[in-house]
């Protein structure tokens, strides 16, 4: 099925013209129209928009004009990133009808390589939780199982790729908010190293570790939208102007010789049984291929959770000030001035778990406070950004698994509030030592997907890709397809 395969498999049928754009986006368009009743991947849809550029893009491929791999090829983008003239919510009452006025730097590059977009994907509300679960407009459910969370917060993305409602999407990853939802859901995803994508136009959460990146079928379709993104721009000051390699040149290299270190910290923190012998059945499957695979410590590890979640939230609320109610977003009724507008707005718009988050961030930042906390834990990503400086010395990158465990049913968060945050524990180590780190499946637990994570040294995607396409081709994990409404999973 044409849903089911990846945006290099379909751009040589497009090339070939055994089949048109238009032909393939309405493919696309009647999936989403089955499915989402049932998985909500989507907040707002684009298909008429889709529909025309579809129909640019067959005219231009009749003209013979070049056009980009990705040319024509139906995707999806979180609902975080600006799209000029397209409802863009941040999955909050508080922007539920905001038009972004202009498009974001990543999208810019995408409408450039002339994709086809279909809509922008659900949500944690402002990119704050991990199992979509906290969108104003509901949560988004996992295609391998129904009652089961898809991650967050870029569940939606990942969902509507795994569910074949999108070949391809972008995400934004915080502390994990890529790898996380793409390890549930089965799919690849990519955190780039801090400053290789533009966050111009993305709504910052804690705007020193976020990062947007591909959410793929597999390796190579990471490669090529990660080509896409990457690379300096003006409108933001944290991109660095370095060269950005053609990631395809990496596939198919052997990794004989590699060194790969096994942090030994990663397996210490409740992960289960299942989940650790899947992982270290796909390390094995490193070594087989020619990797030197050895354990090694990083001894800062257990205070990562900490620092994040004292950072993150110290950030987010410097950032969120702005959505004051004044200029735009929601505003409620009956007040007498503008403090008290304010107050009684993002009461009434915020949702649960930003207002906890919000509370917290503004309390650690007061006098008094924001050195026995905030200050503190930025002492604290100094050092686990010296465990990584020490582990590169010897290692060309590391492994760890993706997540605890495969993805839980709904209400889990409030049953077990605290174990569900621990789960950030593996990847929000990269996002604070600024890192980039790559997700892909490793296998199954009882119809769940289990990912594995490869943590590369600054600037060196290259390595990743590497590493994650030859464990790929040498196993058959990512083939593995969610079984929906009674499909046969081929």
């Amino acid at each position: 099925m044409l849903f089911q395969k990846t945006a290099h498999e379909l751009n040589t049928l497009l090339k070939a013209k055994e089949i048109s754009s238009e032909e393939l986006t309405e493919i696309y368009i009647k999936r989403i129209e089955e499915l989402e009743p049932r998985i909500n991947a989507y907040i707002t849809k684009t298909h008429e928009l889709a529909r025309e550029k579809a129909k640019q893009v067959d005219a231009k491929r009749v003209k013979g004009e070049k056009l980009h791999a990705l040319a024509g090829i139906p995707m999806a983008i979180k609902d975080n990133i600006q799209t000029k003239n397209v409802l863009t919510t941040n999955g909050s009452k508080m922007m539920a009808n905001f038009i972004a006025p202009y498009d974001a730097t990543i999208v810019r590059k995408l409408k450039n390589a002339d994709v086809v977009l279909l809509g922008k994907t659900n949500m944690d509300e402002f990119a704050m939780g991990s199992t979509t679960e906290n969108s104003y407009f509901g949560a988004t459910k996992n295609p391998w199982n129904e009652n089961c969370v898809p991650g967050g917060s870029s569940g939606g993305s990942a969902a509507a790729v795994a569910a074949g409602e999108a070949c391809y999407a972008i995400g934004s990853d915080t502390g994990g908010s890529i790898r996380q939802p793409a390890s549930f859901c089965g799919i690849v995803g990519l955190k780039p190293t801090y400053g290789c994508v533009s966050k111009y136009g993305i709504t910052s959460f804690a705007s020193s570790m976020e990062q947007a990146g591909p959410m793929t079928r597999d390796v190579e379709d990471c490669a090529l939208v990660a080509k896409v993104l990457c690379g300096f721009d003006e409108k933001d000051c944290m991109t660095l102007d370095v060269e950005t390699p053609d990631y395809l040149t990496s596939l198919g290299k052997s990794i004989k010789g590699l060194r790969i270190g096994l942090p030994k910290e990663y397996f210490e923190y409740g992960i289960e049984k299942q989940t650790k012998d899947k992982v270290f059945a796909a390390i094995k499957k490193l070594e087989e291929l020619g990797a030197i695979v050895e354990e090694i410590s990083m001894p800062h590890t257990e205070y990562a959770l900490r620092a994040y979640y004292l950072l993150a939230p110290g950030e987010c609320s410097s950032n969120m000030a702005c959505f004051d109610s004044v200029r735009y977003g929601f505003r409620g009724g009956n007040m007498v001035n503008v403090a008290d507008m304010s107050r009684e707005s993002r009461t009434l718009a915020f949702g649960r778990e930003l207002k906890k988050r919000l509370m917290f961030g503004t309390y650690i930042q007061r006098e008094g406070m924001i050195k026995d906390y905030f200050l503190r834990a930025q002492k604290v990503r100094t050092l686990i950004r010296q465990d990584f400086e020490v582990a590169f010395k010897k290692y060309d990158l590391l492994v760890t698994s993706t997540t605890y465990a495969p993805t839980y049913e709904f209400g889990f968060k409030q049953a077990e509030p605290l174990r569900v945050y621990e789960n950030d524990v593996y990847t929000a180590s990269a996002n604070l030592a600024d890192v980039p780190a790559i997700t892909i499946p490793c296998g199954l637990v009882d119809g769940k997907p289990v990912g594995m994570q490869l943590i590369g040294k600054w600037f060196d995607e290259l390595t990743l890709f590497r590493v994650a396409h030859a464990f790929e081709q040498a196993t058959d994990f990512h083939s593995n397809i969610p079984v929906i409404g009674g499909e046969i999973n081929a």
